[in-house]
This record gives structure tokens, C-alpha cells and sequence, in this order.
């Protein structure tokens, strides 16, 4: 029997021979009882999440003390090593599935996506060739197809999947420069800042490097570009590639895409669009609408740990040009050559600067098929409606709030009347120390500003209003001291 034809995966255990103990191993009994204890103590957090701080940080003394201590020589129980895990390193930190978690962009983790990142751990899976990975290399083009036909990107996408935005980003400006050659990258002074660092990383210089003005908007400004084009191939540097932004970390702003995709058709551009948070929203039709263009990228960064609910960690970076991963990154040594005897068929270790990588697919997969792709639309719509909540609350207390840039795919920004970046600063921290909420400040032409950024489908109405009465509270309460 083939073992195609095999319907177990795995032997039956009782029919196994016995085998020495493993050094490095446990009992099959206790094996099962601390997994159902993770399980248990997982399931348990989450029931209680909007209970627990958003964010908690410790004194860094302090953890050191109750996590270090002298190198373990003997074995130690594993049941208190869970605890103190889950009780004070795992306690420690941001909570970005937290209903009341405001901050940056949170990572609301589904269950489903959850189990399929514990089935690729427990089963030491790797996703590098197809010779030593055709069932995860397999789950990964899927998901990848899935994911390109959600967000409406044509025919013959290709991708990979990657720790997060920056390695996204750096993926798609490595295909960009392979395919293209050197020359200068455009970008604005909303771009997240570290798209300038993965350019530099890569070796662009600094004359290769064009940070533009945003408009009123927070946009990239077509005009603009369209001069810093003429003015780089009249002093003779070569334009190369445009970075453009689809919902920006600040505000959600969305470049104006449809008129880059023009610019770059017509100047021989690479168009790169940097979605890390904003992309997934192409998966409803408000997004796609917000979106338009986003279709012609030559490539595009996103990370489904944000809007698409997946634990961390989890990138991608599609490229709309077929072969182009390929072409930047395959390499064919000697000692390789036993993996790759499937002609034609993806080693993923060819797609990017990865080659031992773990499967961060099955989560993605495990997700899509539990959910289905309707359940996703619907979550991510409830985050783009939360966002626009937001703002008519803020627009219903013009003695408190001003609205400074309007809701924009999930993000709306805001001051506090008369405050300043001091004030938004300490009320942030009170906030976030009382353990409510959590919300970040940021400036926006040299203006302090509070963001909040709602993609949980937990959040409710009440979450809002009790954060923004906190919030003005805090403003309103007297300098400590």
C-alpha cells in the first residue's frame, strides 16, 4: 500500500515496538495531560480577555529575578514552569486581542488559527523545498491563492509568507531591484519608517531614497511625485520604484493608487504598495472601493496578524509579475539537490532570504476553512464601522474633542481641545496603567495627536465611550504634582 493509499497519517501507538526512553522526551500520559493543560490555560485566557489588562509592563529587575536565576543542571516540574510562564512572562506585555487595545495596530488571534499554529509546532513542520515539504509547500500556495482572490489581485499572483511587514516590504524591494536594477525609490513622510531602513538595508543610497511631502491628506501626492521624477532624470539619477501606502499606520490614509499605477506605467516603474495593515480591507467591498488600484501592483506587503486575525507571526508578500520571486532569490546548491526532484513544483526556500521556515500557512488555512472567507469580510467591515463609531462620538463632544483626521479603514485620530502633546501623553499613560485601555499618541505635522484603531470584532460601543470618558477625564484632571 502506497502511502497515498494509507488512511492513518501515523501508526497506531499500541502497535508500536518499545522504544529506549528519549532524553529530551516525556511520557505519552504526560505528554497528554500538559498539552490538555496548555489548552486548558489557553481556553481559559481567552473566555476572561477583556477582564485582564490591555497592557501591562513590569520592572525589568523584577522579571529577571522571578523568570532567571541560576542555569537549570536537574529536571524541574514542568507544571509549575507552565505557571510562572503564563502568570508573569506571559502576563508582561501588550494584549492586541484585548477588546479595549487601541495601540499601533492590535493582532485579534482567532482559535481556529490558533490550532493550526500548534499542529505545525507539534509536528516540527518545515516549509522550505518540495521534496522535504510538498503537504505544508502545498497549504501554503493555497492559502496563497485564497488570499490573492480576497483581495482581487489577477491571475497568476505569486507569494510567500514572512515574519511581518518589514520582511514583506524588504521581500517585494529585493524583487523590485533584481527586476528592475538600481535607482531610486519614492516614498512619503507617512511611509512607516521601516521601509527607509529595509531600502538602506538592501544598499540604496541616500540620493536613492526620495521622501515626498504628504498632501493635506496624509497622501502621497501625485503631482509631486510626477516632479521629483522629472527633477531626479534631469540631474540623472534613473527612477526606479514607488512606494505607495495602503492605510497608513498614523491615520488608515490610503495613497491615491489608480493615479501612481498611471505614473508608473508611463515612466517604467515598479509599483510597490506597503497594505501591512490596510490591504485586507480589499477583502470587503468598502475596502476594495478605498483601495481601488491596488489590483496593479507589482507587488504587495501585508500581514495577516493584523486584519485577517492570525497569531503572530504572519507576512506576506505577493508579486503580481510571475517568476519574479523566483528569479530574485532561488539558489541550486549541491547538497540541495535530493529536495528538489519535483520538476516544476515551489520550494519556498526559493522565495525569499528564508530557507529554514517554519509553516506559518496551516494557521492561515486552518482559519479560511473553519470561518469561511464571508465570516472574514464581516469582521473586517465591523472594524472599518467601529472606527467610524468612534468618530461620531468624538464629533458629539466638540467642548472636548476635535476630530483631526476622519475615520479611515479602522483608524480615526483626535485631540483633546486645548491639549497639548504633554497632556495627550499623560493621558495615554494613565489610561494604559489603569489597565482599560490601551491608546497611542502620534504627531501629524508637528501636531500632537491620540489614535485609536479598532479591528477587534470584540470591541463594542460601550469599549469606545468608557476609553474616550477615561481619556477625558485624564485631560481634565489636574497636572500630578
Amino acid at each position: 500500500m502506497s502511502d497515498q493509499d494509507d488512511p492513518r497519517p501515523f501508526p497506531d501507538p499500541a502497535q508500536l515496538p518499545e522504544v529506549p526512553p528519549d532524553t529530551l522526551g516525556l511520557d505519552a500520559e504526560e505528554m497528554r495531560r500538559l498539552g490538555h493543560k496548555v489548552v486548558d490555560m489557553v481556553v481559559d485566557r481567552a473566555m476572561a480577555r477583556g477582564q485582564e489588562p490591555a497592557i501591562r509592563t513590569g520592572d525589568a529587575a523584577d522579571l529577571r529575578d522571578r523568570l532567571g536565576g541560576p542555569l537549570p543542571e536537574a529536571p524541574g516540574d514542568p507544571d509549575a514552569a507552565l505557571e510562572l510562564m503564563a502568570e508573569v512572562a506571559l502576563a508582561h506585555q501588550q494584549h492586541g486581542d484585548h477588546p479595549r487595545y487601541f495601540a499601533r495596530v492590535p493582532g485579534p488571534a482567532a482559535f481556529a488559527a490558533i490550532l493550526g499554529e500548534w499542529m505545525g509546532t507539534g509536528f516540527n513542520t518545515i516549509c522550505a523545498s518540495w521534496g522535504g515539504a510538498s503537504g505544508p509547500a502545498t497549504v501554503e500556495l493555497v492559502a496563497l491563492g485564497w488570499l490573492s482572490e480576497m483581495l482581487g489581485l489577477p491571475a497568476g499572483t505569486e507569494g510567500v509568507l514572512l515574519s511581518g511587514g518589514s520582511m514583506g516590504n524588504l521581500t517585494g524591494f529585493a524583487v523590485a531591484r533584481a527586476e528592475m536594477g538600481p535607482g531610486v525609490a519614492y516614498l512619503t513622510d507617512q511611509t512607516h519608517a521601516s521601509l527607509p531602513r529595509n531600502l538602506r538595508a538592501l544598499g540604496f543610497a541616500g540620493d536613492e531614497i526620495a521622501r515626498l511631502p504628504a498632501d493635506a491628506r496624509w497622501r502621497m501626492s501625485a503631482e509631486t511625485l510626477r516632479a521629483a521624477i522629472s527633477r531626479d532624470r534631469a540631474a540623472g539619477r534613473r527612477p526606479m520604484m514607488v512606494v505607495a501606502t495602503a492605510g497608513a499606520t498614523n491615520t488608515g490614509a490610503v495613497d491615491p493608487l489608480p493615479e501612481i499605477a498611471d505614473i508608473c506605467a508611463s515612466e517604467g516603474l515598479w509599483l510597490h504598495v506597503d497594505g501591512a495593515y490596510g490591504a485586507p480591507a480589499a477583502i470587503t467591498e468598502e475596502g476594495r472601493a478605498a483601495l481601488a488600484g491596488l489590483d496593479r501592483a507589482d507587488s504587495l506587503a501585508l500581514d495577516p496578524h493584523k486584519w485577517l486575525f492570525q497569531p503572530y507571526d504572519l507576512g506576506v508578500c505577493l508579486v503580481t509579475r510571475p517568476g519574479a520571486l523566483e528569479r530574485s532569490f532561488a539558489i541550486h546548491p549541491e547538497y540541495l539537490r535530493d529536495v528538489r526532484e519535483g520538476a516544476g513544483e515551489v520550494n519556498f526556500g526559493d522565495r525569499s532570504l528564508e530557507l529554514s521556515r517554519r509553516s506559518r500557512a496551516l494557521k492561515l488555512w486552518m482559519s479560511l476553512r473553519t470561518y469561511g472567507a464571508a465570516r472574514f469580510r464581516q469582521a473586517v467591515r465591523d472594524g472599518i464601522a467601529c472606527a467610524e463609531t468612534a468618530e461620531a462620538m468624538l464629533r458629539a463632544a466638540p467642548e472636548t474633542w476635535e476630530v483631526v483626521t476622519p475615520a479611515q479603514l479602522g483608524i480615526v485620530c483626535f485631540a483633546g481641545r486645548g491639549a497639548d502633546a504633554a497632556a495627550h501623553e499623560a493621558a495615554a499613560r494613565a489610561l494604559a496603567e489603569s489597565g482599560y485601555a490601551c491608546v497611542t499618541t502620534t504627531s501629524l505635522g508637528g501636531r500632537s495627536v491620540l489614535r485609536l484603531c479598532t479591528i477587534n470584532p470584540l470591541t463594542t460601543e460601550d469599549d469606545l465611550r468608557g476609553t474616550l470618558d477615561r481619556l477625558a477625564a485624564a485631560l481634565a484632571a489636574p497636572p500630578a504634582g
